[in-house]
């Protein structure tokens, strides 16, 4: 069965690039093996760089099912997910991932994530796009009021 949904991922991503898109798809399978969430990356089709396949099936499976979590959910991706893509996953509770073509496949087509990964373990001053903090007194007062709010829905 996961390599019956991960061919259809293959094949997303072919039609994906073949639309003006790029060559990575996902599917978001329910707990009953009935896909719910579809995607493929979009990011120069709509010039949104957060347009991934992994997201946007992940947004897809979400609104189907009206919540922000899939925790019954498998996640199955042409590639393996990069950092972005991984935060999402994981922000979204998916109960499992599979993928087809590695990091180094991809880094052969030209998608090389490694930098990014290089630069999450540096210093923030010491990133090619430096981060910097500015202490402001009231810096934490959303979070007070988050922890106040009586209609809050933890994720």
């Amino acid at each position: 069965m996961h390599e019956y949904f991960l061919s259809k991922t293959i094949d997303l991503a072919v039609e994906s690039l073949e639309n003006g898109g790029g060559p990575f798809a996902a599917i978001v399978v329910d707990k009953d093996s009935n896909i719910i969430g579809t995607g493929t990356n979009e990011v120069t089709k709509n010039n949104d760089p957060t347009a991934h396949a992994e997201v946007l099936a992940i947004r897809d499976a979400c609104s189907k099912l009206e919540d922000f979590q899939l925790k019954d959910c498998i996640l199955y991706t042409s590639c393996e997910p990069c950092p972005m893509c991984l935060g999402a996953i994981y922000w979204a509770r998916v109960k499992k991932v599979y993928y087809a073509a590695d990091q180094q496949i991809a880094a052969m087509g030209g998608f090389d994530d490694a930098f990014i990964y290089d630069e999450i373990a540096k210093e923030h001053v010491s990133r090619k796009i430096p981060f910097h903090s500015i202490s402001l007194e009231n810096r934490s007062l959303p979070f007070e009021k988050w922890l106040e709010h009586e209609a809050k829905i933890s994720y």
